[in-house]
């Protein structure tokens, strides 16, 4: 069993910053690949960035590219999403997940076995 806590949450001014962070119990299994995810009310969950962490490979989604990245710190297992500019659009729950897949479906949440519970994100104008 894999368990993952996000933390960095918060609400900010459109325009502020944040960093976010998953803390992974373990790597196990091949589950070496942890993704950013966001779900805003009433919307589909959907990918943001996704390191692989044997690697230190990344790839982050066209839509927050520029103003979003991923990183991790091995030893302590944690990965960073940090946020810049942020826009109102960007509010929702933050989960990370584990998954054995990096390159092609990174985006499908349905690969992801482990996920946290999520942090809030506010952004006000």
């Amino acid at each position: 069993q894999v368990q993952l806590v996000e933390s960095g949450g918060g609400s900010v001014q459109a325009g502020g910053s944040l960093r976010l962070s998953c803390v992974v119990s373990k790597y196990s299994d091949n589950y070496v690949v942890v993704g950013w995810f966001r779900q805003a009310p009433g919307k589909e969950r959907e990918a943001l960035a996704v390191i692989y962490t044997l690697r230190d490979a990344t790839q982050v989604a066209d839509s927050v590219k520029g103003r979003f990245s991923i990183s991790q710190d091995r030893a302590k297992r944690t990965v960073f999403l940090q946020m810049n500019n942020l826009e109102v659009e960007d509010s929702g729950m933050y989960y990370c997940g584990v998954s054995q897949v990096y390159h092609g479906g990174w985006r499908q949440e349905g690969l992801y076995r482990y996920w946290g519970r999520g942090t809030q994100v506010t952004v006000s104008s």
